[in-house]
């Protein structure tokens, strides 16, 4: 867009480095108040990212050069969460929100990968990466070259090694018991997590991930139901209350629910 220009009219900071009040008075006020020849209808851009990094008075001071040289300076912050962005900068900037990628384009640039690096492969490997992911394309990269690096084979018994984190397959066998109102093997399949070292907030978010893509349920009713259970205790976890009491509490809940569902039915 700006040609030859590019490197003069170009700012580009990391604010989780750069994110001071110094460095909006120094260099990005010293980079707006510079005069540029540019074509007609262009203008000098200032890239921050992790903008959400940025100390309150930083952004502050941010707001107002981004007041007093609107007319010859464009500004673009990136961010993982837009509430941490002051409300007068946002209401000063077009918002633009990205979605997590789809499967299918995480699985597209992984087969590429793969094959440019001359990886060795399986398609339940890849699953299994895509799964651990969850639409974040540097996770997926990260798991699949660790998983690499350590094992030299890209599995799902490899990534959920690399990963660490509970076995879907399992945690659907828990599901199912649970869909069953069968509350003893649902719970054994939960205490070895337990015991194998998990964390609780591993184990709630794998049963989360997994309970989404149910279609056994009694009833979309009582899927929706088993979310919102593991929905509050996944709340309940985050606040301190991590037993293995309070897992247990939760595959009995399910069960009720399901039994209550399929009496219902």
């Amino acid at each position: 867009m700006l040609g030859s220009s590019y490197k003069n009219a170009v700012l580009e900071l990391n604010a989780s480095n750069d994110r001071g009040i110094d460095v909006v008075r120094n260099k990005i006020k010293m980079f707006a108040q510079k005069k540029l020849s540019l074509p007609i209808g262009k203008h000098k851009i200032i890239l921050l990212d992790e903008a959400d990094s940025m100390t309150e008075g930083a952004q502050q001071a941010l707001r107002r050069t981004m007041e007093i040289y609107s007319t010859t300076t464009r500004f673009a912050l990136a961010c993982n969460i837009s509430e941490k962005i002051i409300e007068p900068i946002q209401s000063r900037c077009a918002v633009i929100r990205f979605t997590r990628l789809s499967d299918a384009q995480i699985l597209n640039k992984l087969l590429e990968i793969c094959k440019k690096e001359d990886l060795s492969y399986s398609e339940d490997g890849l699953e299994a990466v895509i799964y651990t992911a969850q639409g974040d394309m540097r996770q997926a990269l990260n798991n699949l070259q660790s998983t690499n690096a350590g094992f030299g084979h890209i599995n799902s018994e490899n990534v959920f090694k690399v990963c660490d984190e509970p076995h879907p397959i399992q945690i659907k066998a828990m599901l199912d018991h649970c869909i069953k109102g069968e509350y003893k093997p649902a719970y054994t399949i939960m205490e070895n997590f337990w015991h194998s070292g998990f964390s609780p907030e591993d184990i709630i978010g794998s049963v989360f991930k997994v309970c989404k893509t149910l279609t056994n349920a009694p009833s979309e009713m009582c899927k929706l139901q088993f979310i919102k259970e593991i929905g509050y205790t996944h709340m309940r976890i985050c606040e301190g209350v991590n037993s293995l009491l309070q897992l247990s509490s939760l595959i009995s809940k399910l069960c009720h629910l399901s039994q209550n569902q399929s009496i219902t039915s």
